[in-house]
């Protein structure tokens, strides 16, 4: 079966918002595709003495509320639509939460699992050599995603910054600390989840102390979000998954015990005193709360339907086709939108930059709290615009978001 175009999905979901703001048709088309858009190619001296060519894209959708800012991803999958879709998602994600950024993304095809930690280096490093004009503290500001990390960043930072003549930490966001991170960045995505789930248990008259959680993708993200699950409400995590399978046990998994064996076998299928359950299986668990933290496009119109949790809540981009949201508003499944639920991430790479910017680096407890004023704050303006307009969640976040972006582009008259 062919694979949903990601790219295309957005722009579905932009097109069924401009008809509930009535927009132009001048300004609708001009929000359907990128402002500019880099396809590059990075030759890589491998191990082995053999030159390696990569193919790799960064995307700067808008910039009418700042500079754009988004992921970089290295996946053996990656598409420049994927990457069109993030960059969207990500326009949208930094105008909801009321950030003045634009959106981007980047990417380079690759499988970083089949890279020595050199080769790794010096691709992350070429591929800055082949962006660097583009990008920058006040233009487009990169940040990690899918299989790369704190590492891969300090590496671009230490190019960007000897190609600049200069450290300017501010290029790149998610570093390590001590050289420019910030606390608090490495669970944000999850954390900031966590409190809008919070909100939507109060919406949806879940007992968070008592809920069942399943969680799709046990990733870096997933991970954090099923620890945060039980220390921060006391929830059961009953069941995770990664690209390999799943496991379950009804009277909730063992964390610890679940992390290590992934890190000894590099996935959780077959962790001790659990019984084995596919990713399709998981999706449809009778629980109170589903997360979703792999990739695109796992909950489509053949398996919506089937959804017996309560929440649906989206940590990663673009889980859920629009076929598939209008089945889930119908059946009275609470979605938390991904661009709401995942921006957690990019919300504590923009209080680096603050920090970066101004030179002082702010506590642990002070970035926590300045996500959760962010993150429910934007719940609950989703939750009013969905209430207010008799729409669903998703399609809410779009009327906010975009709202927003068309607003800043007629301000500053390009439209």
């Amino acid at each position: 079966m062919t694979k949903p175009n990601p790219f295309e999905i957005a722009q579905k979901q932009l097109d069924d918002c401009a008809k509930i703001l009535m927009l132009d048709s001048d300004v609708h088309e001009i929000l359907r595709h990128p402002m500019r858009e880099l396809h590059v190619s990075i030759p890589v001296r491998m191990d082995d003495g053999r030159t390696h060519v990569f193919q790799g894209f960064r995307v700067q959708y808008n910039d009418a509320r700042g500079p754009t800012k988004g992921g970089i991803r290295f996946h053996p999958e990656e598409t420049i639509d994927t990457v069109r879709a993030l960059a969207a998602w990500m326009t949208w994600k930094c105008s909801l939460l009321d950030l003045p950024l634009g959106g981007g993304k980047g990417g380079v095809v690759c499988n970083p699992k089949e890279l020595s930690v050199g080769e790794l280096e010096r691709l992350s490093r070429a591929y800055i050599d082949r962006v660097w004009q583009f990008i920058g503290p006040d233009k487009d500001i990169p940040a990690p995603d899918v299989y790369t990390n704190s590492q891969i960043m300090a590496w671009m930072l230490d190019e960007y910054s000897k190609i600049a003549g200069k450290n300017i930490f501010g290029c790149i966001t998610g570093k390590p600390v001590c050289i420019g991170g910030s606390c608090g960045r490495e669970d944000a995505t999850a954390r900031g989840g966590m409190y809008t789930i919070r909100e939507a248990a109060k919406e949806s008259n879940i007992d968070l102390k008592k809920a069942t959680v399943a969680i799709q993708g046990y990733g870096n993200v997933g991970c954090n979000a099923a620890v945060l699950c039980r220390e921060l409400f006391g929830s059961k995590v009953v069941a995770v998954s990664d690209s390999k399978g799943g496991v379950y046990n009804k009277d909730g998994l063992n964390l610890e015990n679940v992390c290590v064996y992934k890190a000894e076998t590099a996935s959780v299928v077959n962790s001790p005193h659990t019984q084995p359950i596919s990713n399709e299986e998981l999706l449809e668990l009778d629980v109170d709360i589903l997360i979703a933290a792999a990739l695109e496009n796992v909950i489509t119109k053949d398996n919506a339907s089937k959804i017996k949790a309560k929440m649906l809540a989206e940590l990663a981009n673009g889980p859920t086709t629009p076929e598939a949201d209008a089945i889930l508003y119908n059946n009275g499944v609470h979605v938390i939108p991904d661009f709401l639920c995942n921006a957690g991430g990019v919300t504590v790479s923009y209080f680096e930059m603050v920090q970066n910017i101004s030179m002082y680096c702010w506590s642990l407890e002070e970035v926590y709290e300045r996500l959760d004023s962010k993150m429910s704050y934007a719940y609950h303006t989703v939750l009013d615009a969905s209430k207010a307009y008799n729409i669903n969640m998703r399609q809410a976040a779009y009327v906010v978001a975009v709202g927003r972006v068309v607003e800043a582009m007629r301000l500053r008259g390009w439209v």
